[in-house]
């Protein structure tokens, strides 16, 4: 989602306005001969005081209102203009804006007629900003563009900060939409700038969220999570749970496409938890959607479409006829993939008759060609080919490149499954030549953005320049962007002098560049099952990884107690089935609190907090680790218990000091620490207690302050080899 903006007055602002009517009676008075035109200036005056007096309040997102009385305030001519035009503001946007935009883009051109007939320039500002709204609704962005952009001009004209500043991130959000992320970028940009000169950290905030989840799905996942985590922080601060909320389902977002599935659920639900807590049922429906997908790809498709289900049935409750569709669309994916199609035919088609009647262009094409896709799979190619037809039209209509290469794909299927090989050809080679302009827009999309970061940067310094060097960067500048469109324009002449040459050989080429690729992400995941990101990227870019001295690292042991025992009682595939279900766990936890696990040593297990990237939060994070793994190891006792079956008890040790981490050997190498931190780390652990987190005093003096915990003291004990150590007994507080 991208936040975008209407202009509403707070409550006091309205109170407020009610009074500008007998003050403008009181200068009225005082005029022997009152002109028209001068009252009208006066009332114009009073309300650019008002809203610069209470700014921080005019520029809010949605809250639900009575909007009978509303449209009543507008309909009543008693009333101050003002107050009318914004009443009705508020019923368009909270009542017609999401669900029913053609109505709201009407009553918007009403608004901005009288408007008009009054001369009142915000009423106009305000009208086409809700018609801007309406048509971005329905994805018409050109239009909301040119109603955006015509707002921005009077709220210039009227020289009111924060609503231009709530207008260029809405401008930003329409490029947003359309794919043009510098766009995006120099927009937000350009909001932020105001924002930070008014000191308005609610907007900040704001702009920040929407500018990293530009730069997720530029793929630029490091600048999306440091906007991301300051809008957060900046949210928490202010208590605004909205965008702390969306802040958490984005990051999820990141984490879900980089397959970290632990950590997308985990910030799914985090934001669905505060959704839920303030009542925003549109969003709470969207993160019902992402954990359904992430269920569907974790082949749980019972549960997946459970969460589905409880996002439609949201949408219906709130009357949102675009999100009903897309609801719909993930439904019939999931049946799809269930190979229920008629069920995924039925969710399909619903889709596609509320895309019809809301306009939505984009949505609409790819519930065609998915309808047609789902057709194949039932060996109907005949209805498949007149679904796949459309889809492909539309798309072409819209120019959205990745929906033609579907239907293009699904003609290719169906044509092939006719035996019409020709055809066939035909929408094969036209999907070659889109799957090339993806890349080329792709690559066209990464240009702009260093060319935007470039003129970001020159901005920046030519502030500081003098006139004349300032004239001197912007027409260098002009030369870089002349010689880079000769370039690519060159580039593109080469590109299609050269297509027919490869064309002979772009089977053999694909077909080869698959394997290679999986192969490589073969070894790669295999490298990163064995070795930390960082020192598999040192070794794969160099051929060996340093050892490196780290001062500060959380030396975490677990063992079980009573382990020779316990085994006795079990064969050899049990025994190495529990141990492997402890550890699979415990892998999960370590990767969730980000602790990096180091070893297994028979029924040990090692992991440490800090490494091979230290954290200001290591030590806190693998305390967090260890209560989470004993939870884990309770539970499976008390379930193994009542199953009659044996089960192990565990004592976990926590040491916190400085240690020296490497590889170790060339063939079966190992990543592995070493130092007396080691040793004393083992020593906390096996002078543990079941059940319990046992720390040392150099751990407990970092955490002490941290009112997360309650340390018990267990004084001074005697172990091994270390004479006597201070320990605690650590536990979460959960008051």
């Amino acid at each position: 989602m991208v936040f975008e903006f209407e202009i509403t007055p707070s409550r006091k602002l309205n109170h407020t306005m009610k009074k500008i009517n007998h003050l403008s009676q009181l200068f009225n008075s005082l005029i022997s001969k009152p002109n028209p035109l001068l009252r009208s200036m006066i009332r114009l005056w009073l309300l650019v005081v008002v809203c610069l007096s209470f700014g921080s309040s005019t520029i809010q997102s949605v809250k639900a209102q009575n909007l009978d009385s509303l449209y009543s305030v507008w309909q009543d001519d008693s009333q101050l203009d003002s107050v009318r035009v914004w009443a009705l503001n508020k019923h368009i946007f909270n009542g017609l804006v999401y669900t029913q935009p053609d109505s709201a883009f009407k009553m918007a051109g009403e608004m901005l007629e009288f408007s008009k007939k009054k001369d009142y320039p915000a009423g106009q500002a305000l009208a086409h900003l809700n018609r801007g709204l309406s048509k971005a609704v329905t994805g018409d962005y050109s239009e909301a563009l040119e109603h955006y952009t015509g707002a921005l001009q009077i709220a210039e004209e009227i020289g009111l900060d924060k609503i231009k500043g709530s207008l260029l991130i809405n401008i930003g959000g329409v490029y947003h939409n359309t794919g043009d992320f510098p766009k995006t970028l120099e927009y937000y940009n350009r909001a932020l700038e105001i924002y930070e000169r008014l000191e308005d950290q609610e907007q900040m905030a704001i702009i920040m969220f929407n500018t990293g989840y530009a730069y997720s799905l530029l793929g630029n996942n490091p600048k999306a999570l440091e906007a991301l985590i300051r809008s957060l922080k900046i949210s928490k601060e202010l208590g605004n749970k909205m965008i702390a909320a969306s802040c958490l389902n984005v990051i999820g977002g990141i984490y879900k496409d980089q397959k970290s599935i632990l950590k997308a659920l985990d910030y799914f639900e985090r934001s669905l938890t505060l959704f839920t807590e303030i009542g925003d049922k549109r969003n709470i429906a969207a993160v019902l959607i992402n954990i359904g997908q992430i269920s569907a790809t974790q082949g749980n498709y019972q549960k997946a479409t459970e969460y589905i289900n409880r996002a439609l049935k949201i949408n219906r409750e709130i009357g949102d006829r675009r999100n009903i569709a897309l609801s719909l669309d993930n439904l019939g994916g999931i049946y799809r993939d269930m190979k229920n199609y008629s069920e995924a035919l039925q969710s399909y088609n619903q889709s596609q008759l509320i895309r019809e009647e809301i306009g939505d262009k984009v949505g609409l094409s790819n519930t065609l060609t998915n309808i047609g896709l789902t057709l194949s799979d039932q060996n109907n190619p005949i209805k498949a080919l007149k679904f796949c037809l459309k889809g492909l039209a539309l798309a072409e209509e819209i120019g959205v490149l990745q929906d033609q290469k579907d239907a293009c794909q699904c003609l290719y299927d169906t044509y092939k499954a006719l035996g019409k090989g020709n055809e066939a050809l035909v929408y094969l080679e036209k999907m070659t030549v889109i799957v090339d302009s993806l890349d080329a827009e792709e690559t066209s999309k990464k240009l702009q953005l260093m060319e935007f970061q470039k003129v970001m940067l020159a901005d920046s310094i030519a502030k500081a320049e003098e006139a004349r060097l300032v004239q001197e960067a912007h027409q260098e500048e002009v030369r870089k962007k002349n010689r880079t469109r000769n370039i690519l324009a060159i580039g593109g002449m080469l590109a299609i002098l050269f297509a027919g040459g490869f064309y002979s050989r772009w089977r053999f080429v694909r077909k080869s560049r698959d394997i290679i690729s999986k192969e490589k992400d073969r070894s790669n995941n295999l490298l990163l099952n064995i070795l930390p990101a960082d020192i598999a990227e040192e070794l794969k870019i160099h051929g060996k990884a340093e050892a490196r001295d780290f001062d500060l690292v959380s030396i975490l042991f677990t063992d079980f107690k009573g382990f020779t025992e316990q085994s006795a009682k079990l064969s050899a595939a049990e025994l190495v089935s529990e141990i492997n279900t402890c550890f699979e766990a415990f892998d999960g936890i370590c990767e969730k609190y980000e602790v990096e696990k180091i070893k297994t040593i028979g029924d040990a297990y090692m992991a440490a907090g800090g490494l091979p990237v230290p954290t200001p939060d290591s030590t806190k994070n693998a305390v967090l680790a260890a209560l989470e793994m004993q939870a884990f190891i309770g539970k499976r006792k008390a379930a193994m218990d009542a199953a009659g079956s044996p089960a192990f008890e565990m004592r976990v040790g926590i040491h916190t000091g400085p240690v020296v981490a490497g590889i170790v050997g060339v063939k079966k190498f190992q990543y592995d620490i070493w130092g007396d931190t080691v040793n004393t780390a083992a020593r906390i652990e096996s002078n543990g207690k079941v059940g319990k987190v046992n720390i040392s005093q150099a751990t407990y003096e970092l955490l002490k302050d941290d009112t997360d915990f309650t340390f018990e003291s267990r004084g001074k004990i005697e172990a091994k080899g270390k004479g006597e150590i201070e320990m605690w007994f650590v536990s979460k507080n959960e008051s």
